[in-house]
């Protein structure tokens, strides 16, 4: 019988010492973010009262392609990197095809997904500045939960708003974050100014992601010694999350293969970034064809039937206007259970990428993506995040053209999170309860021409 192997594991001393910046990289960079009072570009300066000094200078960084990860960063990613690239023979066997699936196991992290490998780095510079006090936002509670435990490690306070929707559908991300010390309020509230004005127009307003944005931007701009920290979108973001590609980098050499087809879910980009921008480098700099996807879902399509141009990244304007593919910044998704795709706009970075036709989106429908998170589960033992599903929706549809045309690909896949907790909502999947959402065309024209 043929040996196989399932699972492939680098070494401590292995783990990347350095980031990868794509910007450096790119030929057409993406356009400067610009200061919402004058319309000027951002300098790194800007973005200090708000941002760790060094993550604003991160933020920017459009000519250095390596920064160094810190050694206090990487001792905590020891604790759980590297994370293992295993081989899905399970799925590969379900779906009868003769292509070649590996996925990176991001949900082996303490808190469960990829949103640890940032939350240590800016909690790290946030302590290494004096600060005492993190805010952020936090859709389906991953990145809230990474940062409540990164913000205890290196002894920050850290305060949370949860999209109104997640913090009720799912109570026990909510726990998690108490656990490790946090404040949870569910957004919007009538905590800030931000959160009473959405209140009053909208007394039963469900909270997005940009809602919950404009709550914690202006807690960071109000309260002495705090930081705002974001979980995905900010292109300082993306680079920290790097770590996951080249790690896949080495344990794919390790496999004797490389990937023709690389996937990931996407809300903001981090996760999607995090897994394709170290094998883009390739595509960039030496040619190779692999296919970058973006799977996102069909209720808020930003990068499948979005609009590039400028826009906030919150609700109620405080940010940077960045240039992206969005829905308008006052997009209110539909109440899905990946709440942490509920998002109205793309990374800049990535949208660059999108309009040179570097990478591909797809959007899936709510039903697709839970059909396809069981099937995983059953092939594989893992029950995944809501938000991984989309991403292994989007590999079993190349993995089945692969069945038709009999190709031996090679797809790569993120597993950004686990799904444990996140049962209550595979049990209404379970008992019928969940349906799809579309949007129509006119609607997303409405809203986007608001902004004009």
């Amino acid at each position: 019988m043929e040996k196989k192997q399932k699972r492939y594991l680098l070494q401590e001393d292995e783990i990347p010492r350095y980031w990868y910046n794509i910007q450096a990289d790119m030929v057409n960079k993406p356009l400067p973010p610009l200061n919402p009072s004058t319309r000027e570009p951002l300098k790194a300066e800007d973005l200090y009262p708000i941002f760790a000094e060094e993550l604003s200078r991160q933020e920017l960084n459009q000519t250095d392609a390596w920064i160094e990860i810190p050694e206090p960063v990487r001792e905590m990613y020891k604790f759980y990197r590297s994370t293992p690239l295993v081989r899905a023979y399970g799925l590969e066997q379900a779906l009868g095809t003769p292509a070649h699936i590996y996925f990176k196991n991001e949900s082996v992290s303490p808190v469960g997904s990829h949103k640890l490998n940032s939350a240590i780095a800016q909690a790290y510079y946030c302590k290494q500045e004096g600060v005492t006090n993190v805010t952020t936002e936090t859709g389906a509670g991953q990145w809230g939960t990474a940062l409540s435990y990164a913000a205890r490690v290196f002894g920050l306070e850290a305060a949370v708003y949860q999209v109104k929707v997640s913090y009720e559908q799912k109570p026990y991300r909510r726990s998690m974050m108490q656990v490790f010390g946090a404040q949870v309020t569910p957004s919007p509230s009538m905590s800030t100014s931000a959160g009473k004005d959405i209140l009053t127009a909208m007394p039963h307003h469900q909270g997005s992601l940009g809602t919950a944005i404009s709550e914690a931007v202006e807690l960071a701009r109000e309260t002495p010694n705090c930081k705002y920290t974001l979980g995905s979108v900010l292109s300082h973001v993306t680079l920290h999350q790097t770590v996951i590609g080249l790690e896949a980098e080495k344990q794919m050499e390790m496999a004797g293969e490389y990937p023709d087809i690389v996937i990931g879910c996407f809300g903001g980009g981090s996760n999607f970034g995090g897994i394709s921008f170290p094998f883009m480098r390739h595509n960039i700099l030496e040619g190779k064809q692999t296919r970058f996807i973006a799977a996102e879902p069909a209720s808020c399509p930003k990068l499948t039937r979005g609009k590039f141009r400028y826009d906030f990244g919150d609700t109620a304007g405080y940010t940077p206007l960045l240039p992206m593919f969005t829905l308008g910044h006052d997009f209110m998704p539909s109440n899905i259970h990946a709440g942490g795709l509920r998002y109205h706009g793309a990374g800049v970075i990535v949208s660059q990428l999108l309009k040179d036709g570097l990478m591909e989106a797809v959007d899936i429908d709510q039903l697709e993506s839970f059909e396809a998170g069981c099937l995983f589960a059953k092939s594989e033992g893992i029950i995944p995040a809501p938000e991984s599903c989309h991403a292994i929706a989007a590999t079993m549809r190349e993995a089945l053209k692969c069945k038709e045309s009999g190709e031996e690909k090679v797809i790569l896949f993120n597993l950004s999170g686990h799904g444990l907790i996140d049962m209550a909502s595979y049990d209404k999947y379970l008992s019928g309860d969940i349906q799809n959402f579309t949007i129509s065309d006119k609607d997303i024209d409405d809203n986007l021409s608001k902004l004009d």
